[in-house]
């Protein structure tokens, strides 16, 4: 099969693509017994797109991620060899081309709870994801080796100081202007006593999947799904994206004792490692430097994409490291001084 390096998402919508991909996954199915009926393409995004398999039993996925996240299907081959819980069996990988077949898992959290889950069910992901967090310790490099990014707080300060000068020499939309450069650059100490604070936690860095909320969890396990723009790094840098997620569906405040309950509820699977009030401690403070790792994300999900998705995605990477500003991230973490 060739290895197509034309931008997303036109690539993924050429028949010449399709045809390769659709033979590359029969022949995966007919390992597996399976025959090839019908075929569709839900979506097609600039970071990856899906085929839904209909085969002579149950749907298969064939998914295709962008060129920044081939990692991605390194990360399903190791989740399998590892038996690790609550994450994906793919039936067939290829690493080199980023491909991965996933037997159909049923529908998300959110889908099964009417779009929008409820706290308590936001828990049992939550527990079940840290249990996985929590397995994958002693597999860190194993973890690197798929490509995922090392963004471990040790070595945060100097990503961030790189990405602060990429962004600011970087073409429109993704460019930071002059000013809010130089206000990152003022407050880099700060994030770096934090960054400092994080690896001097005893918390030992694992797979952080960067994107968690009920919609990339599937009900049935539950089974926590694209794992495109996760990164080797604090656990709890998850809770960004996670707690954000329950705040604007659930409409409450920062402030709200459903986000703390969340929190607990999360980090008790590191109670044998410090005490409650530090637990809470340090999911803020990975909450004030984990707008770096998502702007990351949106640095690899722009990658070789064409002009159109760069103009309209592009944006997120300054506007992501900026939150670092926010003043009403959930359960209000300190602001970084200057």
């Amino acid at each position: 099969m060739t290895a197509d390096r034309s931008p997303t998402p036109g690539r993924w919508e050429s028949r010449a693509w399709r045809d390769e991909v659709l033979e590359w996954g029969m022949r995966a199915l007919d390992r597996h017994g399976l025959a090839l009926r019908a075929w569709s393409q839900p979506h097609v995004r600039p970071w990856s797109t899906v085929l839904r398999l209909e085969t002579d039993r149950d749907p298969v996925w064939l998914k295709a991620p962008g060129d920044g996240c081939r990692y991605e299907a390194g990360l399903l081959r190791l989740f399998a060899e590892l038996d690790v819980p609550a994450t994906p069996r793919p039936l067939a990988v290829d690493e080199g081309l980023g491909l991965a077949l996933i037997p159909d898992g049923g529908p998300t959290m959110r889908a099964a709870h009417d779009g929008r889950s409820s706290i308590d069910a936001t828990i049992t992901y939550l527990v079940e994801y840290a249990r996985l967090q929590r397995s994958l310790e002693p597999h860190v490099d194993a973890l690197l080796g798929t490509g995922a990014a090392d963004l471990r707080p040790s070595r945060m300060p100097d990503a961030y100081a790189a990405t602060v000068d990429r962004l600011s020499a970087e073409r429109e939309p993704g460019r930071l202007s002059p000013d809010d450069a130089a206000r990152l650059r003022a407050v880099a100490p700060a994030y770096a006593d934090a960054c400092a604070e994080l690896a001097g936690s005893g918390i030992t860095p694992t797979l952080n999947h960067d994107d968690l909320h009920d919609n990339n969890v599937l009900a049935a396990g539950p089974v926590v799904i694209d794992w495109g723009d996760s990164c080797v790094g604090h656990p709890f840098g998850t809770m960004l994206v996670t707690l954000n997620s329950v705040l604007m569906h659930h409409e409450l405040t920062p402030d709200d004792p459903a986000l703390l309950r969340i929190v607990d509820a999360y980090t008790e699977a590191w109670t044998d490692i410090a005490d409650r009030a530090t637990l809470r401690r340090q999911v803020q403070l990975c909450q004030r430097v984990g707008p770096l790792t998502r702007s990351l994300s949106y640095r690899q999900a722009c990658t070789n994409v064409d002009d159109a998705a760069w103009q309209e995605h592009a944006s997120s990477m300054p506007e992501w490291l900026l939150e670092v500003f926010e003043p009403d991230l959930p359960t209000h973490p300190p602001l970084l001084p200057t």
